[in-house]
């Protein structure tokens, strides 16, 4: 393809669930929790992991912005019902040994207002700035769509 531009994509997150959940009713209990950005098409391969107690994570990666309008690259997914990027959480259940991944939430690239992807396209970085409990105090699953999730536009870092 021609005249392809490459972009930065970069994740700030907050408010993290901490390294264990208590099981709930519709949870079973986490212990040793991560959280990472999933590459595209193997989700065993993590980009990152970051403690779930941390203060803050932060996650920069290069992304193809497409003449067609589209962002591509290896932590990029593609599916039905558009282009997106998952968060994936590790840890461990309480009867098991090994981390593994429960849950995920994905940053649909589709609802960034396109005049912030418009200015993120000139200055080279889309931002996306969220929350990583939910209000159950759980880490965050599921489309997270604006406004928990605020995208911006900025140099690169």
């Amino acid at each position: 393809m021609q005249n392809m531009q490459n972009m930065q994509l970069r994740i700030e997150a907050h408010t993290l669930p901490g390294s264990d959940c208590a099981p709930g009713p519709d949870f079973p209990g986490v212990s040793g929790i991560e959280v990472a950005v999933q590459r595209k098409d193997r989700p065993a391969e993590l980009l990152a992991p970051q403690p779930g107690d941390a203060a803050t994570a932060r996650w920069a990666f290069d992304c193809t912005f497409t003449p067609d309008g589209e962002l591509r690259g290896p932590y990029v997914q593609n599916r039905l019902g558009g282009r997106f990027v998952y968060l994936s959480w590790t840890g461990r259940h309480p009867e098991e040994e090994t981390a593994r991944m429960f849950r995920r939430a994905k940053l649909m690239l589709a609802q960034v207002p396109p005049p912030v992807l418009a200015e993120a396209r000139r200055r080279g970085a889309l931002v996306a700035r969220l929350a990583l409990t939910d209000a159950k105090g759980h880490p965050v699953c599921g489309r997270v769509a604006p406004p928990a999730v605020e995208w911006t536009a900025d140099e690169p870092a």
